[in-house]
């Protein structure tokens, strides 16, 4: 068994940053470790794909008062070249990025995440990989008289040779998507973002180029790395995150994905962190360029739109959330 590190260790923060909205994402994310974690013994890289054959305009952020403002905050800027996605599946941002790192122990973060607490209370097992479970029945989408859960996924599994029994959760029925290993790629760690990004990459690949049978009918796009992020997470190892990793979508991380979502459904804490961060004025003077952080944040519309939605009693279903704030006026990305 894994000897289980104490918390309050070293490592990396991963996110891939571009021009538009993650830019601005990125501002809050910097601002946020800053503001909770002020003695962070890692770094905070944020990878930037560079204009190549696989982007048709150049991804790279050329705002100058950003670039500024990230490095004031104490971002490190990473390039990368995207070799097999880009532009036709952004997503692969976040695996083709990972061998770009030092190989070092990291966590990876979706750009739109507000660190709300101290990651010295996570602990970490680098050694054992695990990822976000804040997600939703969102892939396979079965057929009539197609295969189920079971023979869709086990087929990846017996594509990589790798042991499909033994990542079911018996807890839950036959055929019910929580019974599978799936997670939202928010976030995920490992020890080796070289050994663990070549792997993502090879997986990701082999799924997108050559599926098997069972797969025929179901549809890749957006999924892809969260259908093979789990193979890859089982293949080192790891697996669900326990207990001990609690304050990732809790007291220490918050994945709000748009700022309406945050102020309809966050804790009263991750409001006030954004809150606090966004009023700071060097960070004020950049996200006021963007229009949700304007109306969100700098308006009372994110306090209106959060007064629509009781915490306590939320709708089970996201597009519930969403459909409720584009119809009250409060929906921006």
């Amino acid at each position: 068994m894994a000897n289980v590190p104490a918390a309050g260790q070293s490592f990396n923060i991963l996110a891939v940053m571009q021009a538009g909205r993650l830019q601005y994402e990125a501002v809050v994310l910097a601002a946020s470790l800053r503001h909770c974690n002020p003695g962070f013994r890692g770094k905070l890289f944020l990878a930037e794909p560079q204009p190549g054959p696989r982007w048709k305009d150049d991804p790279r952020v050329t705002n100058a008062a950003v670039r500024e403002l990230l490095a004031e905050l104490g971002a490190v800027f990473l390039p990368f070249e995207n070799k097999v996605f880009g532009q036709s599946y952004p997503y692969g941002n976040k695996i083709e990025a990972l061998t770009a790192l030092p190989d070092e122990p990291f966590l990876f973060l979706d750009t739109d995440t507000l660190v709300t607490g101290d990651f010295d209370n996570v602990g970490f097992d680098f050694t054992r990989p695990s990822a976000s479970m804040r997600r939703e029945g969102t892939w396979p989408e079965l057929e009539l008289y197609g295969p189920g859960y079971a023979a869709t996924w086990k087929s990846l599994y017996d594509r990589f040779g790798l042991d499909f029994d033994s990542t079911l959760d018996l807890s839950q029925p036959d055929e019910y998507w929580q019974r599978y290993l799936y997670f939202n790629a928010g976030w995920f760690f490992h020890e080796s973002p070289q050994a663990f990004g070549r792997r993502f990459l090879d997986y990701a690949r082999e799924i997108r180029d050559n599926r098997p049978a069972e797969l025929v009918c179901q549809t890749l796009d957006p999924w892809l790395d969260q259908i093979a992020l789990p193979l890859v997470i089982h293949s080192f190892g790891g697996g669900r995150p326990g207990p001990r990793l609690a304050g990732l979508d809790g007291d220490v991380t918050c994945h709000y994905r748009t700022l309406p979502l945050l102020y309809a459904r966050e804790s009263d804490a991750a409001v006030a962190v954004l809150e606090v961060v966004c009023n700071q004025k060097p960070v004020k003077q950049v996200l006021r360029e963007y229009e949700a952080f304007r109306r969100m944040v700098y308006q009372p519309k994110g306090r209106k739109a959060r007064a629509l939605f009781d915490r306590a009693d939320l709708p089970h279903r996201e597009h519930v959330i969403r459909n409720t704030l584009k119809r009250n006026g409060y929906w921006y990305r």
